[in-house]
């Protein structure tokens, strides 16, 4: 973590960019490279020694790593740099070619660590002692990057191409880059993703990221689960229900263990509907006002659905929790079944009293809007935990800890938490802040959208979004402007379907699910132009933030401000 606070400015944790896939492995390489000790050649260690930088062992170290510690990624160098190039790792003449054969002999400290990627050969040794990841970096000693990489498209950026230049130490035979091609076209952990709704607009594509087009999340109070938007950090796994065991552990000293089947027969089934939201919804607004790194999220990153499941509680009870537990245990940690290539899996926790609450309505759900889990949403045990952030809701669920100590995970501890918006790459540190749990306040406008046209004959104008705040507390209400926020109107809210009869408000501190919200509004007279601006109001009087300028950081994480959308009027051409 030192190397991250050190160096200059980080790369994406993932793509904004999904045409930039090919891209990835090149983090990897580039990595690698920065010590190449191990050439055949005096003189190929001359030609490139020349053109090393000064800061490649700081920018390396963030790179290879096969597990979730390159989610921290390559910091891009702000001193000058040579006009490097795509097609400066294309092959080169100059350069000695390598077979795959020899290429293998080097995967020892002793002999030199290699990799290939591309064609290209990389020297990775003088590397090794200082990636952050430890040993992990060996997995890929003697072979090729791309299926490591295939996992982490977090690091599509077009200057790691530029670097991974400056460490190229020979070009792989044209016979073996045949060989790699065939055999990656079986090595892609991504191969067995489920087919997704081509409406979705994709963030990116490994690991999948959508969301919906925006008036999709109004039509209808429950979301359809092929639109409701889709967070993966890592491959969707293939899980067999039939085998399916999830281990309990932290209680009676003893690991426990439920089928899926002890899970829907031993415990009530519950039924909860609430709004999940990732943590960047909306980054697309804080990307205009500054860079951020994350996915450019729009407003569409939010969905709700009826779960149904055993209660977290319950199961705890049943493994052994009770009085004497809570006087130590403050956490409840899970783990995933999805994995990297080094057995890392995605993992979260939640604090202890959410988890046992039986107010807390914590779920371990296998079923989603009255059917099974689909694969894209952790088939076939979730948890769902109301009001928290996204990133907390671990999918594929196999393991739950009962710890005195938070969960370790890299996106637990390095990721999912917000600083202040004087906070750079440079300053940073993850351990000053606390990981997101409960949301903040949240609006948007999802129709019209930005920069639309209506009739000036329309007279008026109909305006629909969404509201919802984290931790339970129930939205109030949503005002509404059309005139840049010199007036205010209050919207309409709706807490069901379209012609059902409107559920009754929760009880306190347990409105788990969003407000749909509309209003119908005259045009305003003479205007060009129309800025419609929404805001809404929980019921601890918690309201949205005007500007994004305040509420900037980094990561791009809890963008809640003002939504703001413009429209323009069209003028009739009989009026013309």
């Amino acid at each position: 973590m030192l190397l991250l606070r050190r160096c200059r400015n980080l790369i994406q944790f993932v793509p904004l960019n999904t045409q930039r896939c090919q891209l990835a492995p090149a983090l990897a390489s580039c990595a690698l490279r920065l010590c190449s000790s191990g050439i055949s050649s005096e003189e190929q260690r001359a030609h490139h020694r020349g053109h090393r930088p000064s800061w490649r062992h700081a920018a390396a170290g963030l790179l290879v790593g096969a597990g979730a510690v390159v989610a921290y990624g390559l910091h891009q160098h702000k001193a000058e740099r040579a006009d490097i190039t795509v097609s400066t790792i294309e092959k080169s003449s100059t350069l000695p070619v390598f077979s795959q054969e020899e290429v293998t002999k080097h995967r020892s400290l002793e002999n030199g660590i290699w990799v290939t990627y591309k064609g290209g050969v990389y020297d990775i040794t003088e590397f090794v002692a200082m990636h952050p990841g430890g040993d992990k970096i060996l997995l890929a000693a003697g072979g090729a990057l791309e299926p490591f990489w295939a996992l982490y498209a977090v690091h599509n950026q077009e200057h790691v191409l530029e670097i991974l230049s400056e460490y190229k130490v020979g070009e792989l035979s044209v016979e073996d880059v045949r060989k790699q091609q065939q055999a990656g076209k079986s090595l892609d952990p991504y191969s067995t993703d489920p087919e997704r709704h081509p409406v979705l607009h994709i963030n990116s594509l490994k690991p999948f990221n959508a969301e919906p087009p925006p008036e999709i999340l109004s039509d209808s109070y429950i979301t359809p689960s092929a639109f409701f938007f889709k967070r993966n950090h890592l491959p969707v796994p293939q899980v067999d229900p039939a085998s399916y065991q999830l281990h309990v552990e932290g209680l009676q000293g003893e690991v426990l263990t439920f089928s899926l089947e002890d899970l829907k027969t031993r415990f009530p089934k519950h039924t909860v509907t609430a709004t999940l939201q990732c943590a960047g919804n909306r980054r697309g607004e804080m990307n205009k006002f500054k860079q951020v790194k994350g996915l450019n999220w729009g407003i569409a990153a939010i969905s709700n659905a009826t779960w149904g499941g055993a209660r977290l509680r319950d199961v705890l009870l049943a493994a052994g929790y009770g009085p004497d537990v809570a006087q130590w245990a403050r956490h409840v940690q899970f783990e995933g079944l999805d994995k990297d290539v080094t057995g890392t899996t995605y993992g979260a926790s939640i604090p202890l009293n959410k988890a046992v609450s039986e107010e807390g309505d914590v779920l371990l759900a296998y079923e989603m809007n009255g059917e099974d889990l689909p694969p894209d949403h952790g088939f076939p045990v979730r948890v769902v935990v109301p009001g928290i952030v996204g990133a907390r809701n671990v999918k594929w669920l196999g393991k739950i800890i009962v710890s005195a100590e938070e969960s370790s995970s890299h996106w637990q501890q390095n990721d999912y938490k917000g600083f202040s918006p004087g906070t750079d790459w440079d300053t940073v540190d993850f351990k000053s802040a606390p990981a997101i749990q409960e949301l903040p306040i949240q609006s948007a406008i999802t129709t019209p959208a930005d920069g639309a046209a209506v009739s000036r004959s329309d007279e008026t104008l109909t305006v629909k979004g969404y509201a919802w705040s984290g931790g339970g507390r129930e939205v109030v209400r949503v005002d509404v402007s059309l005139d840049g926020g010199k007036t205010w109107q209050v919207a309409q809210l709706r807490s069901s379907e379209r012609g059902e009869t409107p559920e009754p408000s929760p009880p306190p501190g347990r409105a788990w699910a969003w407000k749909l919200w509309e209003i119908t509004a005259p045009l305003p007279a003479e205007a060009q132009e129309v800025e419609i601006i929404c805001k809404a109001v929980d019921n601890s009087y918690n309201v949205q933030p005007d500007t994004v300028s305040p509420i900037w950081n980094l990561r791009g994480v809890l963008s809640n401000a003002w939504h703001r959308v413009k429209v323009k009027i069209r003028e009739d051409e009989s009026e013309e």
